[in-house]
């Protein structure tokens, strides 16, 4: 999730909207001077909604905020309720990050539901703060992969209202000037940054401290995930007799090699906020490769209107371009105020009717097994690998160690400099911390 209000605002509205974006809980410093507005409601039926503000441009539509105020419009008018959403980003790597916040917000029951991400989703879990929500009436109507991802003690506690898959945005114009297919594996992928780094781009892939662990997940989990074998090859690692860190080292020493040679700034990315850092670079053609979630093709604020053609394809593997895919979810806190309101506002906003609208507002992948909607041209390659159910989950509550925020603060350890060595014994520590509970 892009960072953007300075000095860690917390903002507290009554009107709808969120971005239903990832980030990874990544700790930071707290600021003492965070600005608090709060407008008062005097509707009598209120659910209380925490989530991130994307930042938008002047005059220029959020898509990802537009979709989802349109259901959850549709929850407020059909229960006669106000959802008033408490929202924060952090300015900057020193701000302390949403899912700090999160944690802290839930954690004393301060709202009614929340956006989480996936390591907050688990850990909210596993503390019981979550309700469970298998009972809302729309939940017939999940595909498998949602409520896998996202059950925790055999308790459903997060839905979302997209799948979010992350995958490589590519300027073909760039690969095409140097006569450059498509990688589908970590060597051809090397292979192409080689080629544009002699031909003077300084940086081939253009990087923030949010999503290098896509490069490494794609490759630590394209068999585990689909070579017949995932849950034998998750109960193994849930028991020890897997290591985790064998799985994560090609991918680790895959990004060693991109710091190593240049093909990415490490100084720059550890710094650096999602699409603040990189975008500029890339939509000036300056920078061929950067790494995002689906939504940020269509969003003008991220990628939505490049001038030159862009692919959005999946991440190098053994077993080709690998789309990942990290789950967001909408939880409501075990002691919610205003439950009953909230569970019957989310079930409105999981409706096949209200995630037709978003689907077709924000044209992403439905969590609706029943919904579908053609995607850009752009992203026709990682939904054709989607579709074909070739994927890496980025977060899976059926996993003793939570994956997508341990990946990417381990990440930013090698990106400050740390071996692959220091890197592995981190993840075996977490592991037999796992272990021991």
């Amino acid at each position: 999730m892009k960072r953007t209000i300075k000095t860690g605002k917390l903002i507290v509205v009554c009107m709808a909207g969120i971005a239903a974006l990832t980030v990874a809980a990544c700790a930071g410093k707290e600021e003492s001077g965070a600005n608090v507005i709060i407008t008062e409601e005097k509707e009598e039926r209120v659910v209380n909604l925490f989530s991130p503000m994307e930042k938008t441009m002047p005059d220029v539509e959020n898509t990802a905020r537009s979709a989802a105020d349109k259901t959850i419009v549709m929850a407020e008018e059909k229960l006669g309720v106000s959802v008033a959403y408490v929202t924060y980003t952090a300015a900057d790597y020193q701000d302390k990050s949403y899912d700090d916040v999160t944690l802290d917000r839930a954690r004393n029951d301060m709202d009614d539901m929340y956006l989480l991400n996936p390591d907050t989703i688990r850990t909210l879990g596993e503390e019981g703060k979550l309700m469970d929500l298998s009972g809302l009436e729309n939940v017939k109507n999940l595909r498998d992969i949602i409520i896998a991802a996202n059950t925790v003690d055999g308790k459903l506690v997060a839905i979302p209202q997209e799948v979010v898959a992350y995958g490589l945005f590519i300027n073909k114009d760039m690969f095409d000037e140097y006569n450059l297919e498509l990688p589908e594996t970590p060597e051809e992928f090397l292979e192409c940054c080689r080629v544009f780094k002699e031909n003077g781009i300084e940086t081939p892939v253009g990087a923030n401290r949010w999503w290098l662990e896509t490069f490494v997940l794609a490759q630590a989990y394209a068999d585990l995930y689909n070579g017949g074998n995932t849950e034998a090859e998750i109960a193994a690692l849930n028991s020890g007799e897997s290591k985790y860190s064998d799985y994560m080292r090609p991918g680790f020493e895959f990004l060693k090699e991109m710091i190593d040679c240049g093909y990415i700034d490490a100084e720059k990315a550890a710094v650096s906020e999602a699409i603040e850092g990189e975008g500029a670079d890339f939509l000036a053609q300056k920078t061929p490769i950067v790494m995002a979630y689906w939504g940020a093709a269509n969003t003008e604020t991220a990628y939505g209107n490049p001038d030159f053609e862009m692919l959005v394809i999946g991440f190098p593997s053994s077993r080709g371009q690998m789309p990942v895919m990290p789950m967001t979810g909408f939880g409501i806190g075990i002691n919610a105020e205003h439950a009953e309101d909230a569970l019957k506002a989310l079930d409105i906003m999981i409706s096949d009717e209200a995630l037709q609208v978003y689907t077709e507002t924000n044209k992403v992948i439905s969590p609706s097994k029943n919904v579908e909607v053609d995607c850009i041209p752009a992203l026709k390659p990682l939904n054709d690998r989607i579709r074909e159910n070739v994927f890496v989950l980025a977060s899976n509550a059926g996993m003793k160690v939570e994956q997508w925020g341990n990946t990417c603060l381990i990440v930013r350890e090698l990106l400050n400099g740390a071996s692959v060595d220091e890197c592995m014994a981190q993840f075996d520590k977490l592991q037999e911390e796992s272990l021991s509970k």
